[in-house]
């Protein structure tokens, strides 16, 4: 009986717990942070201050945590994962129970933007960098599956922060969301570096193939990756991308509620979103891997423009949940397929510090975006404009993916698998 459990034990790839490890870190981290949108009101009233001004609370949050990448990921390379993803989730408990008790709007930029920012910022890239080197065949599939975390986190987290914040108000909200991701940083314990430390192939493919196996030892080094045709071009394209990426996730419910939807159905737009990006993580992922990866990464930023034209034209929730929906599939191909291609164009040996460098980019964008969004609302009462230049950003960035695709001046260390 043990010697069949043993087995049993041994027949599923480490991989797949390290995928799952970092499905909690995103689940938690994330969901934690995409509940924003539902806190903007009562900060709002609370506070007596602007649109824009309570925007630039996950604005600080969300360039942090995409720009500490460039600190992380390289650390990740050199010490570990796990320890930097634990650190992480520890941080965005400790921020989300200090915005708890802000007694300003300052003390909330410091509390949730610092900590949260810090936090997943720490955790994030040195997350998704672990499962690229555990998987080659798989790898647009697994790292799906990683990041719909993402997805499922703000379909379940925006609705409990609802209910949460409607029975113990905004502050026990925060308190209450800084205990979950407490489970976090311990589930965040599975993450793994490399299967080689485990003495495994990338996809578990036996020992005794290991001559013949595909690995994803080699690579080029961070300061080779940056000066690359290929880097720059996906830099610039997450940059300009980012612009209009995360305004949903901050302006969707006051949009909404603008328009009369009522608070409780507002909230579940950003679960739509969720449902959308947990479909798009692991459909789109799975498909990039077919279909070739740079092809996928122009498809779904050309979805991406596509639904924001949906939201410029919605009025009532029926035609803002098709949005949200069509949306959050197309979000969630995005943020699946790009650490694939890094991989696939730079190889798995600094990966996790080229996805840093290049989630600077998109730390710029997120500083900027949701913000402006705000403030541009608090000026003209309208979200016509933010609306329609995050579509045409959106194509600018699909352009710019076809340019280094067609050029392919860096030559590609790992193929994808079609």
């Amino acid at each position: 009986m043990t010697n069949h459990s043993t087995r049993a034990h041994q027949s599923i790839f480490h991989g797949w717990f390290v995928v799952a490890a970092a499905f909690a870190v995103m689940f938690v981290g994330f969901g934690s942070a995409y509940t924003f949108s539902t806190f903007l009101e009562p900060l709002q009233r609370d506070f007596g201050a602007s649109r824009g001004s309570i925007s630039l609370v996950f604005s600080i949050a969300g360039f942090l945590y995409f720009a500490l990448g460039v600190v992380s990921g390289p650390l990740a390379d050199r010490l570990g994962s796990r320890p930097l993803a634990v650190v992480g989730m520890i941080l965005v408990a400790v921020g989300l129970a200090a915005a708890s008790l802000a007694r300003s709007l300052v003390e909330v930029y410091l509390a949730y933007g610092l900590g949260v920012g810090i936090g997943v910022g720490c955790a994030y890239v040195p997350a998704i960098g672990a499962v690229q080197r555990w998987f080659v065949r798989r790898r647009g599939f697994a790292s799906g599956l990683a990041v719909s975390g993402i997805g499922l986190g703000t379909l379940a987290m925006p609705p409990l922060a609802s209910l949460l914040i409607a029975s113990v108000g905004w502050r026990g909200a925060y308190l209450a969301l800084g205990a979950i991701a407490l489970l976090g940083g311990g589930l965040a314990l599975l993450i793994e570096n490399d299967p080689k430390d485990r003495g495994l192939n990338p996809d578990g493919d036996p020992p005794r193939e290991a001559a013949g196996a595909t690995t994803n030892a080699g690579g080029t080094s961070v300061r080779e990756a940056v000066r690359s045709t290929r880097f720059v071009g996906l830099y610039v394209s997450c940059l300009v991308c980012s612009f209009g990426a995360f305004v949903p996730f901050v302006h969707l419910v006051p949009y909404a509620r603008d328009h009369g939807v009522a608070a409780s159905s507002a909230v579940l737009l950003l679960g739509m979103i969720g449902a959308g990006s947990t479909a798009g993580r692991f459909f789109l992922g799975a498909l990039a891997d077919r279909m070739g990866r740079d092809r996928s990464l122009i498809m779904v930023l050309i979805g991406m423009a596509f639904a924001m034209v949906i939201w410029a034209v919605a009025a009532n929730v029926w035609a803002l949940a098709a949005f949200a929906f069509v949306y959050g599939v197309f979000y969630g191909g995005w943020v699946a397929v790009l650490p694939s291609v890094v991989m696939d164009y730079f190889g798995g040996r600094n990966v996790s510090g080229i996805i840093g460098v290049l989630y600077t980019s998109v730390a710029f964008g997120t500083l900027v975006g949701p913000s402006a969004a705000g403030f541009a609302y608090d000026s003209s009462h309208s979200y016509a404009l933010p609306i329609l230049l995050s579509a045409a950003a959106n194509v600018i960035a699909a352009l710019v993916v076809m340019a280094i695709s067609a050029r392919g001046e860096t030559r590609t260390v790992t193929s994808a698998t079609s």
